[in-house]
């Protein structure tokens, strides 16, 4: 923004308000004061529209009008004491020099091998995209001239509104994909190649309204465009060898220099000073360099890592303010104005939806697929600011034509999400229905499906070696798992550079092609498959925590699978004691429970076998299955005796079985209602006798009963076992044994009394454990309530008490 100031420069500090200095006259406490207050208007914003399922980029552009003079600005103290004139070239100082560093973030989004690779149905539906839309905005420009644009430049203005009018905003594109559920599915995947495709001829044919709209004559930016070109093959000459060579200096698991992160960043500031003194814009140089910044290895996270919460988080919306202070929204009067503004909204809507659709018709999309492109390559943002508030820098676009456009980038992108959500919903397989949602089952011949889930490298060890122990005997396919990477999407710049090394070419699987560049995750599950007789496909989910439980149920239920795998969300230290790894694992865990269309476990990870992966013929486990009776608990049997069918497993499965004379005295006790016409009771002795008899002439497999006449008892014979390596049981387990473990004690409800036991300070063991819910249509209340309340819930109100000569001859209150 140019501003004439009259008055004095400002002063950085203030000397106090105790020598009668005012901090809002001095430039430092001033932008200070300014930033907090974009900080905060701006974040509520974002939580008001979460709802509405907006785009951080909606509420900071709302954020911005609403601090200018179209809102807050009218109120002419306000604006001189928080805005005054003497503070904007402070303001908009920092706010480019945030801009060019999220330009630069936004090069590296974008991977030009990628582009090389676009197929022939989204590159037509790119070029359509631009060109009708671009088209109509010329067409647009002529209305404008003869009205409220009288005077201006007619060729920059005709390119400024025909590129105004066909951008695609490709960060903010990709996110509300992700929110949407849609990166992997064939619209996504169009719309991410068209849209990177759409933002590099938008950059292009922005240099050009840039070049036209300088005061020399038309050699003079012919030699403005043509310096730019050198410069960009200049660039591309020289730059991949710096960062190349920079990146073999910082190999995988190793601290990236901080030299070399300063030596980027130094060249992204000269290059945007090389473009800026061309007389394109700084932000082009950060642009192109970004870009050449080679995609792959360490180096190019620990840039953006380095760079992108300072950036986006606290100097980008400062961007938005200094837009929204020069929006006045005032200056659109009268019915003509009004009339101006539908017309660019519709032509832009109509250009960017009609091109799209009528391509993507031609292509053999369906006619929703199609509307669902056209929504989605509508969307608008921050790239549609900056082409703006070039224009009205050069004196392009006036005060009217300037709000005119602001509110037709917020309205269109405010429109994407709703409207995609109303048109397109991808072909969820109906309420799916196979049979095998269990792992208990008639014929266990049949192949197994297992999705594992995990968040890092730190469970990989275990899930491998639980996997290798589940995959039985040397049945022909007889376990597929589906490995699961849960990745978080959140609205930094590295979730899309995230998104592009999850899936390539719009596979939701991590790049094959490259094994140099593959990550130990991948490495570990390939070898792995590879040595042994399991079908492992890996695959990534990303979306923000609060949604991560649909993807896996979406994935479990499109996989036909048996039973999902799930990691705790504690870890546990050197000391033995458990350590929350991140509390809102634990709400994905629980929704996942609730909802799952399948079992369940949950894999309290201490280490089984090792930090490796162990081969078959080196396995040499002991498991052990608690069994108190109820569904869970057959399900948990279930898995250990298939884990049983390993060779160098052994297994052994205790049940306990209360004391006749405690069932005798027992005062009080809650039954569930149970609409099985078999009692759970018959159901337990029918399972156990047909395992039995299944197992029968098989040493490896011990089953044994335990009568016991109350919790103490029952935690004396489980320490007894505290030298196995693994744990199975059920999540909910039943009877009046069970119901009398101290629920108190339960900070984990979704584990249910035994697993809270396992990893409870009463077991002393370096056994992992596996607590296994079975699928049910409907769960029962009592486990509906423990997955729904908080911390302080009571799993199991059910208590029996009475009177009676405990093991040392002591009067004692047994609490069952």
């Amino acid at each position: 923004m140019a501003v004439k100031c009259e008055s004095s420069p400002m002063h950085a500090t203030s000397s106090g308000l105790l020598q009668g200095d005012n901090p809002l006259h001095y430039s430092l406490p001033l932008v200070i004061v300014q930033i907090c207050l974009v900080l905060v208007l701006t974040r509520v914003l974002a939580y008001l529209l979460r709802p509405l399922r907006q785009p951080r980029v909606v509420a900071e552009i709302i954020g911005g009008i609403l601090l200018g003079p179209s809102a807050l600005g009218r109120n002419k103290n306000y604006l001189h004491a928080i805005f005054p004139p003497s503070s904007l070239p402070v303001l908009d100082t920092l706010a480019n020099l945030g801009l060019l560093f999220f330009l630069f973030l936004v090069g590296t989004e974008l991977d030009p091998r990628s582009l090389r690779r676009t197929g022939k149905k989204a590159l037509c539906i790119a070029l359509a995209g631009i060109t009708l839309p671009f088209v109509l905005g010329i067409g647009t420009s002529f209305a404008l001239r003869s009205t409220i644009a009288q005077g201006v430049n007619q060729a920059p203005f005709l390119v400024f509104m025909g590129v105004a009018l066909s951008i695609t905003a490709f960060p903010v594109l990709a996110r509300i994909l992700a929110e949407l559920k849609l990166l992997t599915t064939d619209v996504g995947r169009m719309a991410m190649s068209a849209a990177a495709v759409n933002d590099v001829a938008a950059w292009i044919l922005l240099a050009l309204a840039i070049a036209l709209s300088g005061s020399g004559s038309p050699i003079v930016s012919l030699w403005v465009l043509l310096s730019g070109s050198g410069f960009i093959l200049l660039c591309i000459l020289i730059a991949p060898r710096i960062f190349n060579w920079m990146a073999k200096q910082c190999p995988e698991g190793e601290p990236v220099n901080e030299l070399y992160v300063c030596a980027t960043l130094a060249i992204v500031l000269a290059a945007g000073f090389a473009t800026d003194a061309i007389g394109i814009h700084a932000l082009f140089g950060a642009f192109v360099v970004g870009v050449l910044v080679p995609k792959e290895g360490p180096f190019a996270g620990a840039l953006v890592e380095k760079v992108e919460d300072l950036v986006s988080g606290l100097f980008l919306p400062l961007y938005f303010v200094s837009s929204g202070l020069k929006t006045n929204v005032a200056t659109i009067q009268g019915a003509q104005s009004w009339g101006l503004l539908v017309l660019v909204i519709a032509t832009s809507c109509f250009g960017k939806i009609a091109g799209t659709v009528c391509v993507s018709l031609m292509c053999k999309l369906s006619v929703q697929e199609s509307l669902a492109l056209g929504f989605l390559m509508n969307t608008k943002g921050l790239v549609e600011l900056i082409v703006l508030n070039i224009g009205k820098d050069k004196g392009v676009l006036n005060d009217q034509i300037f709000a005119i456009m602001v509110l037709m980038a917020l309205f269109t992108t405010f429109m994407t999400t709703p409207l995609v959500i109303a048109t397109y919903k991808p072909a969820k397989m109906a309420v799916t229905e196979y049979k095998n949602r269990t792992i208990m089952r008639k014929d266990t011949s049949k192949q197994l499906r297992i999705l594992t889930c995990f968040h890092g490298t730190r469970n990989i060890p275990t899930l491998i070696n639980l996997i290798e122990a589940t995959r039985g005997t040397d049945k022909k396919e007889g376990l597929r798992v589906y490995a699961m990477h849960l990745l978080e999407l959140t609205e930094r710049p590295s979730a899309i550079l995230m998104v592009h090394k999850a899936r390539k070419n719009g596979l939701p699987l991590w790049n094959k092609e490259k094994a140099g560049e593959s990550n130990q995750v991948i490495v570990a599950f390939e070898t792995f498959g590879q040595l042994s007789k399991v079908s492992i496909r890996p695959n990534t989910a990303i979306s923000p925590m609060s949604s991560m439980h649909e993807d896996i149920i979406a994935s479990a239920e499109r996989k036909r699978v048996s039973m999902i795998i799930v990691p705790f969300h504690k870890h546990q230290r050197l000391d033995g004691h458990f350590e929350t790894t991140r509390a809102d694992l634990r709400n994905v865990n629980r929704r996942v429970l609730e909802h799952a269309p399948c079992s369940v476990g949950i894999i309290i990870d201490r280490g089984l076998g090792g930090a490796s992966h162990v081969s078959a013929s080196e396995v040499n486990y002991s498991v052990l299955v608690l069994f108190f009776g109820g569904h869970d608990d057959r399900e948990a049997l279930a898995y250990g005796m298939r884990v049983a069918e390993h060779p160098g497993i052994t297994l052994n499965v205790v049940r306990f079985i209360i004391d006749p004379a405690v069932i005798g005295a027992s005062v009080h006790v809650d039954i569930v209602q149970n609409s099985s016409p078999v009692p759970a009771s018959q159901e337990d002795e029918i399972f156990l006798s047909d395992m039995k008899q299944k197992s029968s002439g098989d040493s490896s497999i011990v089953f044994q009963d335990s009568i016991v006449k109350n919790v103490r008892e029952t935690t004396e014979v489980i320490r007894g076992f505290k030298k196995c390596n693994l744990f199975i049981v059920g999540r909910m387990s039943e009877g009046q044994l069970v119901s009398a473990f101290d629920s108190k004690s339960h900070h984990c409800p979704e584990l249910g009394p035994l697993g809270n036991l396992l990893i409870s300070g009463e077991i002393s063991t370096s056994a992992s454990v596996l607590v296994v819910q079975q699928y049910r249509s409907e769960l029962p209340q009592e486990s509906l309530r423990s997955l729904r309340a908080g911390d302080s819930s009571r799993v199991g109100s059910s208590r029996i008490g009475h009177s009676a000569k405990g093991v040392d001859g002591d009067e004692e209150v047994t609490e069952i």
